[in-house]
């Protein structure tokens, strides 16, 4: 079972800068990107897109706010996604809060949180304007932790989010890391592969008996439900090989709004579930669904008309 205390690394209890974190650790990034969730040595045997990582929050990339850009000497340790302030901040997987404040991980990036998240996996989020989780609270993949902000040394609001494995001081490329896991962090679909588990899966199942299959809604992305899913993409001219992706997802969700209802109803509700919505799954688009999908809308800047349309279905799966 993974360890999910975290540990004291070297970095820390040494109190190394954040220059002497980085050194020597950007050459590496792409091998380390492709590593450690899990039990260390498994990640050939399973796919890492096992529905366990969400993008931590929608936006795009500005300018010079990629990993190991030249930040006055010192590399870039993670990665910008620009929005406006109060714009919504997940969890980018379970864990638990392991630092909340000012100056966690570095005061040029004001408030900030560490999630761990087990095995020496760690995720950061920095110039955050609000805090929506304590430290040491245990926290969900998708949960909404903070908001978007100017804290730190900034020109415009944004989150600036890292990845780090094998400690602290395992700084790797944040877009490369969550590719591995089947996110995309410039906002696009994500990918869920065979073995996968969890709640996206239970929105694909709902979405596949919408489809007319008789799936049993149980969050197992096993063989039953592969092989209703491949049967789906031939059905739509895709490649069948068994993964949502982004070819897949536009194909499989269907508009909810007020008034429906039935399984794609079920669908975005444990969707937004995920994002902290805390709905009742009875797939009934009522006045409370509506309530929570305009609420995701406007907490992630999309267009707030209460319909849960493709770009909507996007950002809750992603």
């Amino acid at each position: 079972m993974p360890d999910d205390r975290p540990d004291t690394d070297a970095a820390e209890r040494r109190g190394l800068s954040r220059r002497a974190m980085l050194s020597g650790t950007a050459m590496g990034a792409g091998a380390l990107a492709l590593g450690l969730l899990g039990t260390p040595g498994t990640a050939s045997a399973a796919s890492l897109k096992n529905g366990a990582w969400r993008n931590p929050a929608l936006g795009y990339f500005p300018s010079g706010g990629h990993f190991g850009a030249d930040r006055g000497g010192v590399p870039h340790a993670g990665q910008d996604v620009t929005n406006s302030t109060g714009t919504a901040v997940y969890a980018a997987a379970g864990g638990r809060a392991y630092r909340v404040g000012w100056g966690v991980l570095g005061g040029r990036t004001g408030n900030g949180i560490i999630l761990f998240h087990g095995n020496s996996t760690y995720t950061y989020y920095g110039h955050l304007s609000r805090f929506r989780v304590s430290e040491g609270s245990r926290v969900s993949a998708g949960e909404w932790i903070g908001d978007m902000g100017t804290t730190g040394n900034v020109t415009g609001p944004h989150l600036h989010f890292e990845t780090h494995t094998g400690g602290l001081n395992g700084i790797v490329d944040p877009v490369s890391f969550m590719r591995a896991r089947g996110v995309d962090l410039g906002g696009g679909w994500s990918s869920i592969d065979p073995g996968a588990s969890g709640e996206v899966v239970e929105a694909i199942q709902y979405l596949m008996r919408y489809r007319g299959t008789n799936l049993v809604i149980d969050g197992d992305y096993g063989p039953v439900s592969v092989s209703a899913v491949k049967s789906f993409q031939s059905s739509r001219g895709l490649y069948a090989d068994g993964q949502v992706g982004p070819k897949t997802w536009p194909e499989l969700v269907a508009t909810v709004r007020s008034g429906r209802n039935g399984n794609h109803v079920k669908a975005a509700q444990t969707a937004l579930n995920i994002r902290s919505a805390g709905l009742l799954i009875d797939g009934d688009c009522g006045s409370v669904t509506v309530s929570a999908i305009r609420s995701f809308q406007d907490v992630n800047r999309l267009v707030v008309d209460g319909v849960c349309g493709p770009l909507t279905w996007r950002a809750l799966v992603g």
